[in-house]
Order: structure tokens, then sequence, then C-alpha cells
């Protein structure tokens, strides 16, 4: 059993001295540490979230910025587009008319040499008919 004599005041001054010593030597640096510790921890954790949140606001940006690019890039390509149809319809029309303008004065021409061999025609029918009548009755005519 347990005696209540003096040694146990002595055991219980040695404990609240062991536990002072302890405190000063062991518990307040540790707790310290671990104080900074947490600190440090929690201060990376903000920087972290401070990154972050930067981060996000730069993809925002970039994404933002991708899309006037893609506007942009469709806007020049249905200008271009547009002009390209202009230049087109413009370069037919220019072929059109040209090819227009060769085919009336071939057909002038055409018409032209048709005439001119109609009245050659017409002017030597008289001298082809007799000479015709001559053969074919077989005297002048």
């Amino acid at each position: 059993m347990i005696e209540l004599d003096g040694t146990l005041l002595l055991q219980f001054v040695n404990f609240m001295i062991l536990l002072v010593v302890l405190n000063a030597l062991l518990f307040k640096p540790l707790r310290a540490a671990l104080k900074a510790r947490k600190e440090t921890i929690e201060g990376s954790k903000a920087k972290v979230q401070d990154i972050d949140e930067q981060v996000q606001a730069q993809i925002v940006r970039y994404e933002a910025q991708l899309n006037e690019a893609r506007q942009q890039g469709a806007q020049e390509r249905s200008a271009l587009r547009k002009t390209g149809q202009e230049e087109e319809v413009r370069i037919l029309g220019e072929a059109n008319r040209t090819a227009a303008d060769k085919l009336q004065k071939i057909t002038a021409q055409i018409q032209e040499e048709a005439d001119s061999a109609r009245q050659e025609l017409r002017s030597q029918t008289d001298a082809l008919a007799k000479e015709i009548a001559g053969k074919v009755l077989g005297r002048a005519v």
C-alpha cells in the first residue's frame, strides 16, 4: 500500500519541478515549432489559393482572347470569301461580255460573208445559167 509520509510530498515537488523544466525545455519549443509549422502551412495554402485565383483569371482572359481571335478570324474569312465571290462575279461578267462581243463580231462577219457570197452568186447567176443552158442544149445561148 501507499504510505502517506514525507516522500509523497517530495515526489510531488519533484514532479512539479520536472513539469516546469520539461515545459520550458520541451513543450514550449515543441508548441512554438508546431505553431510556426501551422502558420507556414496556412500561409502556403493562402499563397496557393491566390496563385490559383490568378491562374483562373489568366485562363479566363486567355479564353476571352482566344474567342475574340476566333471571331476575328471568322470575320476576316467571311470578308475574304465575300471579296472572292465579288471578284468571281466581276471576272465572269467580263468574260461573258467579251464572249458576247466576239460572238456578235463573228456573227456579223459570217453575215457579211454570206451576203457577199449571195451577191457574187447573183452576179454570176446569169452567166452560169447561160453556160448550163448551152451545155444542156449543146449550142450557145
